[in-house]
């Protein structure tokens, strides 16, 4: 008895065994599909051949903790010095779950190391995201451990694998200068391409200040709709749908680990600031720059650390 107690306890063991053996496998398998069905989405992007990406960067790792991640955005034609469109931090809690965003407005007048006084956006022209790094820890005091540049095609394309229906935005009046579409006024759903234009539109009285909270806003939106059993089971597809648009040196497996537990750990809302803060800057030309946002640096350090610490 003890014997054939002991073979039934052996097959049952190498039945879970071969189940256990035979998810896992299919896991893999569905997720492999989906990664490659989000390489077939996109098409070949231009962020991986820009050279500017070359120098190291020197952020530190965080294996477990607070993450500063910077997120540029870049809708580069090939230009030699191309400056990126936008720059945020994307800041991520693995204990608290609580993530949030910090957008520098490009004009931003600042000290870039080896470079003098100029816009924070020409870091990335003179040195890429690594002198970009350099430039926020000696103005800011804030450590940034990875980037990312994302070219704004992947953008459009994401969003719609994201929120196949679309994000709604009210839209106060028609917006076409410079964003390549027109998006009609009145509340509306918007895909992929005109998403992009909505979050690039700046011709208004808000100039990049409404620009920044429009981006600020769909990134929130974005998450809200990523929070859902069925992106989390997209997830594979949307790293390989992004893969051609950018360029990051944060790797597979940490970007499906941070997507995941972004996604299925109830997430607080997004909170997010701008740099400069409210009366914190006078707007200033100088012959050698143009126009640009001179800031009480102090006023706005401060700021960043409590918004990032608390």
């Amino acid at each position: 008895m003890e014997r054939i107690h002991k073979r039934k306890k052996v097959r049952c063991i190498t039945s879970i065994l071969f189940i256990f053996i035979l998810v896992i496998s299919s896991v893999s398998a569905y997720a492999f599909f989906q990664y490659k069905q989000g390489l077939s989405v996109a098409k070949s992007g231009k962020i991986k051949d820009d050279k500017k990406q070359a120098n190291p960067f020197h952020g530190d790792e965080v294996k477990f903790g607070k993450i500063n991640v910077l997120l540029l955005g870049s809708d580069s034609r090939g230009e030699k010095n191309a400056r990126t469109d936008s720059i945020m931090i994307a800041h991520y809690d693995q204990e608290t779950h609580q993530s949030k965003l910090v957008s520098i407005m490009r004009d931003t007048y600042v000290d870039i190391p080896g470079h003098g006084k100029q816009k924070i956006n020409a870091a990335y022209a003179f040195g890429g995201p690594e002198l970009l790094r350099q430039t926020i820890k000696e103005n800011f005091d804030i450590d940034i451990n990875f980037y990312a540049v994302v070219d704004f095609e992947g953008f459009a394309k994401v969003t719609d694998i994201i929120a196949p229906n679309g994000i709604e935005v009210d839209i106060p009046y028609e917006m076409s200068y410079g964003i390549d579409t027109t998006i009609n006024p009145g509340k509306q759903n918007l895909h992929g391409d005109k998403l992009l234009g909505y979050v690039r539109f700046r011709h208004d009285k808000l100039s990049d200040f409404g620009r920044v909270q429009r981006q600020q806003e769909v990134i929130g939106k974005l998450k809200n709709q990523a929070i859902s059993i069925g992106s989390i089971l997209k997830l594979p597809k949307i790293i390989g749908a992004l893969d051609p648009y950018v360029d990051t040196n944060l790797d597979t497996p940490t970007l499906l680990s941070l997507g995941k537990d972004l996604l299925m750990n109830n997430s607080l809302d997004l909170k997010t600031m701008r740099i400069p803060v409210k009366d914190s800057y006078t707007d200033e030309r100088f012959d050698n720059v143009g126009a640009v946002l001179r800031i009480n640096i102090d006023q706005n350090k401060v700021a960043i650390n409590e918004f990032l610490s608390s």
